[in-house]
């Protein structure tokens, strides 16, 4: 059984929610293409791994080639929610040279998987050279989508760093934890790096008093926001 909604429940309200989500980022840009994505929180267990997962079967099943990569060096989780091995994957490419396309895991036609791979003593380092950005700029020539599970904003500056080049970034908001200033320090350190903001994912908002299921709804876009 998959871990994921958007498979197990594929007519959920949770599951079209997701597929709207995708609809605003693919129409959430005229003027360039968003095609690598990173996704964060402002604090640790929002629910970004989750989120992430469920973007990308849901990308897949618009027949789009999509890579997932777990650039949490710190405390990865994509390999735990899709049940595959972390023995190696983004750290080793970067550190031995190891071929990426040996390493991914193909989960089915449309979505391949990068884990994290060995846990580095120097996460932020790697995440900055010049290396990765090849790395990534390679991948888009053969994906439709690039998405990059990145920590926490502001535990550590990797997702800064990540959000410093890639085409956009979705926010991840946990409405049952997460409090009002902190989201407002995770925007600003975002913004700081001059990281395009699509917009909020705003998870685990109960829909029904009596909670029985949470709803993952999307925002929109940073200019609608800014207008509004």
């Amino acid at each position: 059984m998959s871990y994921f909604i958007v498979e197990k429940k594929p007519k959920s309200p949770v599951s079209e929610a997701f597929r709207t989500l995708r609809t605003n980022l693919q129409f959430s840009s005229l003027d360039k293409e968003i095609q690598t994505i990173v996704v964060t929180s402002a604090g640790p267990s929002e629910g970004k791994s989750t989120t992430i997962g469920n973007l990308a079967l849901t990308l897949q099943q618009s027949n789009k080639s999509v890579l997932l990569i777990d650039c949490d060096l710190r405390k990865p989780s994509i390999h735990k929610k899709f049940k595959i091995s972390n023995s190696v994957g983004m750290s080793n490419i970067l550190i031995e040279d190891t071929n990426p396309e040996e390493i991914f895991h193909k989960y089915n036609d449309n979505l391949y998987i990068l884990t994290a791979g060995t846990i580095p003593p120097n996460p932020a380092e790697l995440l900055s050279t010049n290396k990765f950005r090849r790395f990534i700029e390679n991948m888009k020539q053969k994906f439709d989508y690039i998405l990059i599970d990145a920590p926490p904003v502001i535990a550590v500056t990797d997702a800064q760093i990540l959000a410093s080049f890639v085409d956009g970034v979705l926010l991840v908001v946990s409405s049952r934890q997460a409090e009002r200033e902190q989201v407002k320090k995770a925007k600003e350190l975002l913004e700081k790096v001059n990281a395009n903001i699509l917009g909020v994912v705003l998870n685990k908002v109960d829909l029904e008093s009596n909670g029985k299921y949470s709803y993952y709804y999307y925002y929109g876009t940073e200019e609608r926001r800014r207008k509004g």
